[in-house]
């Protein structure tokens, strides 16, 4: 589908991680087929993967993958910088996904003066700004307590309403309980 919360799930070294890395084109595959919108990437270029993970793909990642240097706002920034598309311009866009993500408030703080819980929603602010078909998370609450686990689960859930979310998760509560 479109939409929707998918769960990859299976013991460690079982080749969850490597699936997601394929799905989001960042390896290879030796046999089979990815097919994205009926279209099949046996053929694509380093460039058409490039693309395909640029625009079509946002990735989350259980090490949050943020940039220290950075406040919550540049962080989130960078990602349009990258696609050479206007901070200034999308000032109320970048507004609107720290909002969404529960980042209110917090838009000049450094990466050191956050939570992990935070720094999370930073990683999933950054994914979400590019308006990404399909979303990626690879053990995004590896790193959390249980209580940010359930927020970010939550907001990676509302997320989902509109757009497809394959998570690679050990906990099968989880999966168990907010899969679609």
């Amino acid at each position: 589908g479109d939409s929707g919360m998918h769960f990859i799930h299976g013991k460690s070294g079982s080749g969850k991680s490597t699936l997601l890395n394929v799905l989001g084109g960042l390896d290879k595959y030796d046999s089979g087929d990815l097919i994205i919108d009926n279209v099949s990437t046996a053929d694509f270029s380093r460039k058409d993967f490039n693309t395909y993970r640029n625009t079509y793909i946002g990735f989350v990642f259980q090490e949050f993958n943020v940039l220290k240097g950075l406040s919550v706002y540049e962080n989130i920034a960078l990602s349009l910088e990258l696609q050479h598309m206007s901070v200034k311009k999308n000032h109320d866009k970048i507004q609107e996904i720290i909002d969404k993500v529960g980042l209110t408030g917090l838009e000049n703080r450094m990466m050191n003066q956050i939570s992990g819980g935070q720094r999370q929603r930073v990683a999933i602010a950054r994914a979400l700004i590019k308006n990404p078909r399909v979303i990626i998370a690879d053990e995004p609450t590896g790193n959390l307590d249980s209580a940010n686990t359930i927020e970010i689960m939550n907001i990676i859930k509302a997320i989902s309403k509109d757009r497809l979310v394959v998570l690679v998760t050990h906990e099968v509560e989880l999966a168990k309980f907010y899969a679609s």
